[in-house]
């Protein structure tokens, strides 16, 4: 078990208060109360934040509340027979409530559709932050506090990147371990070229690793394929690409990617 999960082993190994239900219950209820009282005294930046983030909230919420509506739709038609047969054509004119529900259904379908890749490694092994960073010893603060890391993998930074001062920086990405080229394949053209890198979408490990661009084994990176030449349904030629990092750079000392199509 993680050193920072304590409170779920002791749950385990001791069990919760007996009133612990009814204490949690009260807690939820009285959130509401603190959420206005915070939001009535904000002002400034900080109001307009809380704004923006309540209004998000608020929009997601009625999203899912016309969800439930639209499952629980009741339709115009009479439970009874008609005099007069309504044609083929016409049925769904009599029933719009579940043909609203149905491309409701469907729209949904296609949107988490459109989140999921199938990805070539859908699971990888976990690296240990041990494996990931290495502590900076040397320097007369840093000596005895050691604060700052050095990042062991290879990693990517835009053209743009400035490194912080030394005073600041927590995390130091060598030059040495900075790549701005993958060999990324095509499985369906059955090519594979040099192309650049240009941002890191998701490391599977940890949130911190895709911020600190970490290329590692089943990272998803994107490349820039305008020079494959290919084109949307519509002509438009197609600038990035997303793709998945099959090989161990830290070991090969390059990148081989796999285009997801």
């Amino acid at each position: 078990m993680p050193q920072n999960e304590y409170i779920e082993r002791f749950r385990k190994q001791y069990g919760e208060r007996l009133d612990q239900p009814e204490r949690r219950r009260k807690r939820i209820a009285r959130e509401g109360h603190a959420a206005s009282e915070k939001a009535q005294n904000l002002r400034g930046l900080r109001a307009k934040l809380h704004q923006q983030k309540r209004h998000k909230e608020k929009i997601q919420m009625k999203k899912q509340i016309r969800a439930h509506e639209e499952r629980n739709v009741k339709t115009d038609q009479d439970p009874g027979l008609p005099e007069n047969p309504t044609p083929q054509y016409l049925l769904d004119r009599n029933d719009p409530g579940s043909a609203k529900a149905l491309s409701s259904a469907v729209k949904n379908k296609r949107a988490e559709k459109a989140a999921k890749f199938s990805v070539p490694l859908p699971k990888v092994k976990g690296v240990s932050e041990e494996e990931m960073f290495s502590a900076v010893k040397t320097g007369k603060k840093t000596k005895k506090k050691s604060w700052k890391r050095v990042v062991n993998v290879p990693t990517f930074v835009g053209p743009d990147f400035t490194r912080r001062p030394v005073k600041y920086e927590r995390f130091i990405r060598p030059m040495g371990l900075r790549y701005k080229k993958a060999n990324v394949t095509h499985k369906e053209l059955g090519v594979t070229v040099q192309l650049p890198i240009i941002s890191v979408k998701k490391n599977p490990q940890n949130p911190t690793y895709t911020q600190l661009g970490c290329l590692t084994k089943g990272t998803v990176i994107e490349v820039n394929v305008s020079e494959l030449g290919l084109t949307t349904t519509t002509g438009k030629v197609v600038w990035g690409r997303y793709a998945q990092v099959m090989n161990n750079p830290e070991n090969d000392g390059c990148v081989n990617a796999v285009l997801l199509v």
